[in-house]
């Protein structure tokens, strides 16, 4: 299975046990084509988002979506300069929030988890079609959610760029020395047997 790996991902990354390919091949890409992304590819990913799993099932997560150039003019004054930089030519951008409260009213100390799975699923079944996402901390939090429009319930989590590979050439020189598949530590440098190992 591992013959189907991405010609980057290849060169770059190796699990230490046996997973399916998508694993690896999806990546952070930071070159995105202005190519349109069908709105039947779009709501493929979300459709797959929605199936994640959730505490109590309160799916708490929601996506709100740019793809016309004035929508995503509006998300683009909120992401940091930094991003901007890259993200602004990718065809769709996304961002994700977690309702804070469950449906009793009640603090959820989940949400926050259960839309980063969300967030899983969408990028597994966007590699999966042949797309691309990266997900940015990077942005205003309090300027989107008033840019937006979004009750206070609601946590801006990430920003989602969504789209097609592009020319990495187009990027500056600081990041296109960063357009690869990164790596990941050792599984024994984060899972323990037992308890959390002592110094």
């Amino acid at each position: 299975m591992m013959d189907n790996l991405l010609p980057e991902v290849a060169a770059a990354r190796k699990s230490e046990y046996g997973i399916d390919p998508i694993f690896l091949n999806r990546w952070s890409t930071r070159a995105f084509s202005s190519k349109a992304v069908k709105d039947e590819d779009l709501y493929g990913v979300l459709e797959a988002a929605h199936w994640a799993p959730s505490g109590s099932n309160e799916q708490p997560w929601r996506f709100i979506i740019a793809k016309t150039p004035e929508q995503r003019e509006t998300f683009l004054q909120f992401i940091s300069p930094f991003n901007q930089e890259w993200c602004k030519e990718a065809p769709v951008l996304l961002l994700l929030l977690s309702r804070k409260v469950n449906e009793a009213g009640k603090a959820s100390p989940s949400h926050a988890l259960d839309a980063g799975t969300a967030w899983g699923y969408l990028a597994l079944e966007a590699t999966r079609r042949g797309l691309s996402t990266h997900a940015m901390g990077g942005f205003d939090r309090a300027a989107a959610q008033s840019a937006l429009q979004v009750p206070e319930e609601y946590e801006p989590q990430i920003v989602i760029a969504l789209g097609y590979r592009g020319d990495e050439n187009q990027l500056s020189e600081r990041n296109r020395s960063r357009e690869i598949p990164n790596t990941r530590k050792p599984l024994s440098e984060i899972v323990f047997e037992g308890r959390f190992p002592q110094p």
